[in-house]
This record gives C-alpha cells, sequence and structure tokens, in this order.
C-alpha cells in the first residue's frame, strides 16, 4: 500500500452542500489512500448561541466546559461527521465515519495552559495506526471527528492538530490543511514551497500577516509532528494537486 495522504478539512464549508459534493467527487480521484480529519466550530459557536454559552478561547483553541463538551459531541461525532460522510458515500468514496474515541483510535490527556483551566479540551498524545492501517488496506476512507478518548471522559482536542498526529503516526506522504486560500501568497502568486526558516522570516519580514500566519504555524506543528509535508492549499488546489508545500 503506498503512504497515505491525510486532509484536513475545516469547518467553515461543512454546512455547504455543493462544497461537500466537489469534496467528494476530487476524493474519488485519488490513487492513494485518504484519511480525513474534519473540524467544525461554525456549527459549534452557532450551537454554544443558541444554548447561551458563550464561547471562549486561549490562542485560538476552544475552551470546553462540561456543558460544552456535549455539544461538541452532539456537532462534531453527529451532525457534521454523518453530512460529511453521507456526501463521500453518495458520491463514490467508501467511507467510514468515527471519531477519536472509537476503538481508542486517538487517546487525549487535557491540555495545560498557564493559569487557564481548559476545561475537556484535550492534546493527542496517542494514535492507533493499526486501525487506520487496517481500514485502509480495505479501500475504506476514514472520516474523523477530533472527539478523542480519555481515562474518564472524553477530549475536545483541535482537528488540526489530531491531523497531525495522525499523519506522523502513518507516516503519511503529506498533510493537507483544505483552507479557503490556493496557499502563501506573494506579490498574488502562490509561493510552491516552504522551509520553517523561510516560512519564519516571511513572518517576521511582515510578508505572511493577519490570517495567515495561525494557517502556516499549523503547517509547521504539523512537521514537528513527524508529517513529512504539509500543504496550505483550497479546493481547486486539491484537485490539481496544487499549493504551498512545507518541509522540514
Amino acid at each position: 500500500m503506498t503512504a497515505p495522504i491525510v486532509i484536513k478539512i475545516s469547518g467553515h464549508e461543512l454546512d455547504d452542500a455543493e462544497y461537500l459534493a466537489q469534496f467528494a467527487t476530487v476524493i474519488r480521484t485519488f490513487d492513494s489512500p485518504v484519511v480525513i480529519v474534519h473540524g467544525g466550530g461554525k456549527e459549534i459557536s452557532a450551537l454554544q448561541a443558541e444554548m447561551g454559552i458563550d464561547p471562549k478561547y486561549v490562542d485560538g483553541i476552544r475552551i470546553t466546559d462540561a456543558a460544552s463538551l456535549q455539544l461538541v459531541e452532539m456537532v462534531l461525532c453527529g451532525t457534521v461527521n454523518k453530512r460529511l460522510t453521507r456526501t463521500l458515500v453518495n458520491n463514490g468514496v467508501d467511507a467510514l465515519g468515527m471519531s477519536g474515541v472509537d476503538m481508542g483510535l486517538v487517546r487525549a490527556e487535557k491540555m495545560q495552559v498557564p493559569g487557564q483551566d481548559m476545561g475537556f479540551t484535550g492534546v493527542a498524545v496517542g494514535v492507533r495506526g493499526d486501525v487506520l492501517l487496517d481500514l485502509l488496506a480495505r479501500h475504506i476512507t476514514p472520516v474523523i471527528a477530533p472527539i478523542c478518548i480519555g481515562e474518564n471522559h472524553n477530549y475536545n482536542v483541535n482537528a488540526d492538530h489530531v491531523a497531525g498526529a495522525i499523519g506522523g503516526t502513518l507516516d503519511a506522504a503529506q498533510l493537507v490543511f483544505l483552507s479557503n486560500v490556493p496557499g502563501v501568497l506573494l506579490d498574488g502568486a502562490v509561493l510552491p514551497h516552504l522551509t520553517p526558516a523561510k516560512t519564519e522570516a516571511m513572518i517576521a519580514s511582515g510578508a505572511i500577516f493577519g490570517g495567515m500566519i495561525p494557517k502556516v504555524r499549523t503547517a509547521l506543528h504539523a512537521l514537528e509532528d513527524g508529517v513529512k509535508q504539509a500543504v496550505i492549499t483550497d479546493l481547486d488546489g486539491l484537485m490539481a494537486r496544487g499549493g504551498t508545500v512545507f518541509t522540514p
């Protein structure tokens, strides 16, 4: 079996039926086995607002209290995961929806932040790569919600970090962060390749700024997890196998 590709799809487009259908069509064209990890932050925040819960974050990471954990599990493991899985299956992809809890796929511990109780927000500390490799060998595409298993309860783990942990464990050929931008732009053109040193230099110079900074930091974090290549691209870039590729 060829080395798998891990694709992390953000929550921004996960309620867009047309976008998901296009995504499924692209996934069907891949020759390599694919593992999909998804977020769902937009829909979680909307449900929190409906329930009168004020979302709280530290450095972009959601603080998950007990009430929010129930909502997060419902949205990620239920609504979003099954919508995405249904769309893939109906477009010819043999997809299996699951979470980090199922078969102990992704084990987590409580996130430690000095001076802040993160509640049920966790960090991934182990991945059962054998479970995923078995599914991939049977030509099944895992679709993973980032709710992960702990000793006494589940944890809400940032989907980017779950994707990085999975990519590192599987020795993935690539980890693709599917975004709303075609890649890192310089003078309007996509930069095809970046290293950590070049990326940091561009942040320092202001060439990389604003909302792109957390995106590239996520890509660099994936390299630290052991991923060979991290890619930032959009749906068109995924189809063309383009985008900005980060390597160590």
